[in-house]
């Protein structure tokens, strides 16, 4: 009988042995998974004024501040044409006057956030060019005119100012300095915050599906990425003297993304509660929470475009 147990412990010992040696050699002959980490990851983020940002920086949770701090290493915003910096606020007297603070935020805050926690050893990028109050039709226009950015822009810097140009000449300069420095990268994404001002004025509204695909075509041209991923933010305005235009916005914008594979679109609600992007009491900027929750619906979509894979 203690034979017997004595030779079935070492029966087991021996079928346990060989089992591990095996699962060994099986891992040992599996490749090893590939780092999710790409080259720096450029997002162009372009647009009016809810992409400028009226986000009171003062009122972001500690938290998100917190979380902010902790990847100025690896996340950083060019803004305007200025050299890279840590993400943080612009100071504007105009937000001062207007709703009673002067360190103001956008999208990019509660985008910074989202990627750094669903990519954590990931570097960004972002470009950023804004102008409050201007037109796809004129001033953001890639076939910039004269005649069309005076017929719906008001005031000299924006009736003279191709902002698509003005963006593109920025985003190149960034491009060219990585490169001089040798240092690899992709263009991921633009992400778009516009259309405002083209819903106020009838030609603008009723061109804004050709004027918005010509874009997206115009971003890929000229970045040479003709499958560049492109995010939309669905404005939810009401103002302007063309009644029917804000809708006709919406609809385009929609149209667009739903013909494209490569583009989405984050739709918003017309709702003058604003559940879902809370807004200031004039009832057009973004307010603190709004502002986080497009940050982190910007990075929603640019994970469903598998922009970073």
């Amino acid at each position: 009988m203690k034979n017997m147990i004595k030779n079935w412990v070492q029966l087991s010992l021996l079928i346990f042995t060989a089992t591990m040696f095996a699962n060994c050699q099986t891992k040992a002959e599996q490749p090893m998974p590939q780092s999710a980490v790409r080259p720096l990851q450029i997002i162009l983020m372009a647009g009016q004024s809810n992409m400028e940002g009226a986000g009171n920086f003062d009122e972001i949770p500690t938290e998100t501040r917190v979380k902010l701090e902790a990847i100025d290493d690896r996340i950083q915003i060019r803004n305007a044409g200025n050299v890279a910096s840590h993400i943080r606020y612009t100071l504007s007297k105009f937000k001062l006057e207007k709703y009673g603070f002067e360190k103001s935020f956008g999208p990019e805050v509660g985008l910074a956030v989202e990627l750094a926690e669903r990519y954590p050893e990931q570097e960004f990028l972002f470009i950023k060019t804004t102008r409050g109050g201007t037109s796809l039709y004129g001033a953001w226009n890639p076939d910039w005119s004269a005649e069309k950015a005076a017929a719906v822009e008001k005031g000299p810097q924006k009736q003279s100012t191709p902002y698509y140009a003005m963006h593109m000449q920025q985003a190149q300069e960034a491009l060219s300095g990585l490169k001089a420095r040798g240092e690899d990268y992709e263009v991921a994404a633009v992400l778009w915050l516009q259309g405002e001002n083209d819903g106020g004025k009838e030609a603008a509204a009723r061109t804004y599906e050709a004027n918005l695909k010509a874009l997206i075509m115009r971003f890929r041209s000229d970045l040479d990425e003709p499958d560049l991923p492109f995010v939309i933010g669905q404005i939810n305005s009401t103002y302007g003297r063309f009644k029917k235009g804000p809708d006709m916005v919406r609809a385009a914008m929609v149209t667009v993304a739903e013909g494209d594979i490569n583009v989405k679109i984050i739709r918003t609600t017309t709702d003058r509660t604003w559940p879902d992007f809370p807004k200031h009491s004039d009832n057009v900027h973004y307010n603190t929470e709004g502002q986080l929750r497009w940050g982190h619906a910007f990075a929603e979509k640019l994970k469903e475009l598998s922009a970073f894979e």
